[in-house]
């Protein structure tokens, strides 16, 4: 359920609250260490017609110290109708709309040690984001079409999101024509008798759902949906997709397959051998996961398997569902670990050149925002932009160097142990250092405090000078490797291009300042340092895409001014950028400023033609300038040239097929969205 997440795919790379958790906002923080809770046995009425749900939730805590209150989490738009101790006595509870919290007075002190069960009971409708968890973005909704309650959306009283592991049984009642999807054994139940509960039609179905492991089954989703199922390689495999995707769920369902094996392989086995995937609409999260579950919104679905986003979610049966963070200082522990699977699915199924392009682009969102270390990320707002960025690409990229440091053998079986020691547990990092080092059979003190406790990367520069060997011996090259961090210590790849063959040699960088020696038979013509991308570093080229991915978030939050500063920064490292261009094009074609957003469209079209699709969209974007303002011959004149790039990034060539037949024309409101 993360995401910030980076939706990158065929090119593009968008700021979105992406895959994998979406945080609830921590007003548990200062009650998280008071009460632990352990189980919740909840009852639902769902009105998809009203968007309404009628809901009680028994839920059994065990104080952490002595208790007398007790501080939940609960959608805004549900009404408490009263909150009982395990006696049925009415207790005080106060709603903090500011938080999305309640808090719960009990009758009593529960004594450190002991547990008390609470029971709420509420209702609502649920169908907006403006009340939600995590503003302007919709977490929960109550549809005829599809309906969808996620753990992050706060419909159920929360405590500790992501942190506290609980067992839960759901019971949830919907109208007969829907079917009700989430985790754990699936088995027709009883209608509640809830004050008031209606599901609004003639029959209605009750779906008892039971996940007696501790971990994170609190999102159910409902709606009518095929169901393909498989039970290959030992897995018991379901795929609810919509009528419309129907045809792709074959092949969703065989790479689901490979995914899940291939994982096995890396980690051993998960929590279960159960898995779920379903389509979400296209108005919440690209992606979401729950123990069983593996969650796609519709435009993720598409007809080239998108198995980066699927991988993703899948790998979260075990960075989430069988182990979790201990607190938020360790959420990259989950995420860093679910997007670095990802990389390597990518590297098996795309081989050394796709692992190399996950890379640049995990490296892009490290340093985005490196202004905290990752052992105090729990200082950040969980939905900010800078914490997303820590916790799943630098988290993903200490993974990668890790990986460099260890060698592979030791790096594969530092996984598979942390996996299976800590299965069912919530971990720390300091618990999966030790597990490292044991397999390492050394200390990495140095590498765990210099990438978890510092911010910054290495910039590296060198200079070498080329000594010809006496008696036909080959050559020596000597030179020095300058960074500028002073407590900088990793290896670093040397890789020596001669006239020969290509000479590789490992060197340790200590300090700002590191000699090498080199002998090569043949006459070096190149020195290259950390080919592979084995590091995190520092590149003109970083932080140019860098000052980009910041600003599409500024845009993701409506602050244009600021994303049009971030864009010109990037403008001020490579002017012809033309990614850049596009960018800025794009702030001014959602500003309606037409002439200055065709003027960096032309910039964009006469720049480095970094990325492809940029050439593509740019023909596409000024046909919809052109055509907005009544210019309809320039306008096909356009199309045709996207066209003839011959380039279908992201369905291009479909959406200019589409405007050359029918002239675009704003959407209603007038707004035009023409960011990519």
């Amino acid at each position: 359920m993360c995401f910030l997440a980076r939706l990158r795919r065929r090119g593009f790379t968008a700021f979105v609250l992406l895959t994998l958790w979406v945080a609830s906002l921590p007003a548990w923080a200062a009650e998280r260490s008071r009460f632990h809770v352990d189980d919740y046995q909840i009852d639902a009425v769902l009105n998809p017609h009203d968007h309404k749900i009628t809901a009680r939730a028994k839920v059994k805590i065990t104080a952490q110290e002595d208790l007398n209150v007790a501080t939940f989490n609960l959608h805004n738009d549900l009404r408490l109708s009263r909150v009982t101790d395990s006696a049925g006595k009415p207790l005080t509870a106060e709603r903090v709309p500011q938080d999305s919290s309640v808090r719960i007075s009990l009758d009593k002190t529960v004594s450190k040690g002991s547990d008390a069960t609470l029971t709420f009971e509420y209702e609502g409708v649920l169908d907006s984001a403006d009340d939600s968890p995590v503003p302007g973005l919709k977490l929960t909704t109550i549809n005829d079409d599809t309906t969808y309650l996620l753990y992050a959306g706060d419909w159920f009283p929360v405590s500790a999101f992501g942190i506290d592991r609980f067992t839960s049984t759901i019971n949830v009642t919907v109208p007969a024509h829907m079917m009700v999807i989430g985790s754990g054994t699936v088995s027709p139940g009883t209608a509640p008798t809830l004050k008031g509960a209606s599901t609004g039609s003639a029959e209605s179905k009750t779906y008892s759902l039971k996940y007696d492991k501790a971990s994170f089954p609190g999102t159910v989703i409902a709606g009518d949906f095929g169901d393909y199922a498989s039970t290959e390689a030992g897995i018991d495999l379901h795929v609810y997709f919509k009528p419309t995707h129907k045809d792709l769920a074959t092949a969703y369902a065989e790479t689901a397959v490979k995914e899940f094996t291939y994982f096995i392989t890396l980690y051993g086995p998960p929590a279960s051998n159960v898995l779920r995937v379903v389509e979400l609409p296209d108005d919440t999260v690209p992606s979401t996961w729950a123990p069983e579950v593996a969650a796609m919104a519709s435009r993720g679905i598409t007809q080239r398997t998108n198995y980066r986003l699927l991988g993703n979610a899948i790998a979260h049966q075990w960075w989430g569902v069988s182990l979790s963070p201990a607190s938020r200082d360790d959420w990259w522990l989950q995420d860093g670990f679910a997007r670095y699977s990802e990389a390597r699915y990518v590297e098996s199924a795309a081989g050394a050149g796709g692992l190399q392009e996950m890379v640049k682009d995990m490296s892009v969102g490290a340093l985005s925002y490196d202004t905290v270390p990752m052992s105090q990320a729990g200082k950040l707002d969980l939905y900010s932009p800078e914490f997303q960025s820590l916790a799943t690409d630098k988290g993903a990229m200490i993974l990668h160097m890790l990986r460099w440091v260890v060698g592979d053998q030791k790096f594969d079986q530092t996984m598979r142990d942390f996996a299976s020691q800590y299965a069912g547990k919530s971990v720390t990092a300091d618990e999966f250092r030790s597990i490292a080092e044991k397999a390492y059979g050394d200390k990495l003190t140095w590498f765990f405090s210099q990438w978890l406790d510092s911010t910054g990367a290495p910039e590296f520069k060198s200079k070498y000078t080329i000594y010809r060997l006496g008696s036909n011996k080959g050559f020596r090259s000597v030179g020095q490797i300058t960074q500028d961090l002073d407590l900088f210590r990793m290896p670093v790849q040397l890789k020596i291009d001669t006239d020969g063959k290509t000479e590789e040699k490992r060197i340790d960088v200590v300090g700002t300042d590191s000699a090498f020696t080199v002998d090569t038979f043949g006459r070096p013509r190149r020195i290259t340092l950390d080919p592979n991308n084995n590091l995190l570093k520092n590149s003109s080229d970083i932080k140019l895409r860098a000052a980009i991915q910041r600003g599409v978030g500024l845009v993701q939050q409506g602050d244009l001014a600021g994303a049009l500063a971030e864009f010109n920064k990037a403008l001020e490292i490579n002017k012809n950028s033309s990614l850049a261009h596009y960018r800025i094009a794009e702030v001014f074609f959602l500003q309606h400023n037409y002439q200055a957003s065709a003027n960096a469209y032309r910039d964009c079209l006469n720049g480095d033609d970094d990325p492809r699709w940029t050439e593509v969209w740019s023909h596409i974007q000024l046909g919809k300038i052109f055509d907005i303002t009544g210019q309809r011959e320039r306008a096909t004149n356009e199309y045709r040239q996207a066209l003839q790039t011959n380039d279908n990034t992201q369905g291009a060539l479909d959406e200019a097929r589409r405007y050359l037949q029918k002239p675009y024309e704003q959407p209603k409101g007038g707004t035009a969205n023409g960011m990519q």
